[in-house]
């Protein structure tokens, strides 16, 4: 058996899009690479750049290697390769709100699963990346690309696909600071109230509407929640203001990315206004002493690729 290396590129997401907590995501064009070789012998070479290269641990406990592994288990392969030589470059912001994690564990299993001849397709690399994360929120759209809809039923997870009716900009507030999921998912509230649920039911179901048949009014209404981001509000200084400042400077909505910290504004491409969302964003934090700095994106309509060598 040959040893190969394969190349695979992922982009950042940005889970719950407003009101879908932990079911709605999107894929956007910021990335990080990972190229992967599979060896026979025992041992393990990890190298990277990039975000992140001073806090990602470079041993059994890296992310990529474990999904990787668990690929391997899967196919029953794990005899017969039983270390890797792994380097990664990393562009997606750590511990930021866009899908870091989720990035390492889809660009493990792509890259592992193609160096052993594509045994599994791309649903039940979902499945692979739901247990091992513990939700498709962000897994999904960094393996389909585009926006996803997602409901896990006794474990089992589904996955609608699908590129909205306009074409958007998505205007990243990044902070200075990291923010931890355990975190972030720590001040949420075990139950809430019939009238939140309720809420968040319209707003997500009104978001996808919106999405699919292209209607700017009813994207302002869908991105709207009750049910993670007012608790989470307090974790990040100036959170509404920053939302607040966005629309006033031209963008349809602006929400958490994910567990935050950083915020995510949707400007529709037509109305030509990132530049001044993003300065309106950075000037609002600014008043509540948080230093930040922009990314400019676009959607990602291809999820988890091999790159060609």
């Amino acid at each position: 058996m040959t040893e190969k290396s394969i190349r695979v590129r992922v982009p950042g997401t940005s889970a719950n899009c407003g009101p879908g907590f932990d079911c709605l995501g999107l894929a956007c064009t910021v990335y990080n690479d990972l190229e992967l070789r599979l060896t026979h012998e025992p041992g393990l070479s990890i190298t990277m750049t990039g975000e992140g290269a001073t806090n990602i641990p470079c041993d059994n406990h890296n992310i990529v290697w474990r999904s990787a592994q668990y690929l391997l288990e899967k196919a029953g392969k794990d005899r017969d390769y039983r270390g890797a030589v792994i380097h990664m470059e990393n562009r997606v912001p750590l511990s930021r709100g866009l899908g870091s994690s989720a990035t390492a564990i889809v660009a493990g299993l792509t890259a592992a699963n193609a160096l052993i001849g594509n045994p599994f397709n791309r649903r039940e690399l979902l499945q692979f990346a739901t247990d091992i994360e513990g939700h498709p929120d962000n897994v999904a759209p960094a393996i389909f690309g585009g926006f996803t809809v997602n409901a896990v039923t006794n474990g089992r997870v589904d996955c609608f696909s699908f590129l909205p009716r306009f074409r958007m900009k998505f205007v990243v507030a990044v902070p200075n600071f990291p923010l931890s999921t355990r975190m972030a998912r720590k001040v949420l509230p075990t139950e809430v109230p019939m009238k939140d649920a309720i809420f968040n039911i319209g707003r997500a179901s009104m978001l996808v509407a919106a999405l699919t048949r292209g209607n700017e009014r009813y994207l302002r209404l869908g991105l709207d929640d009750a049910l993670h981001q007012p608790y989470r509000a307090e974790l990040i200084p100036g959170m509404y203001d920053v939302f607040k400042a966005a629309c006033r400077a031209g963008a349809a909505g602006a929400t958490l990315s994910g567990a935050g910290p950083c915020l995510i504004a949707y400007v529709l491409e037509r109305r030509h206004a990132e530049e001044k969302v993003g300065k309106a964003m950075l000037e609002a934090f600014k008043k509540h002493d948080v230093e930040a700095r922009i990314l400019t994106l676009d959607l990602d309509t291809h999820g988890a690729q091999i790159l060609k060598e």
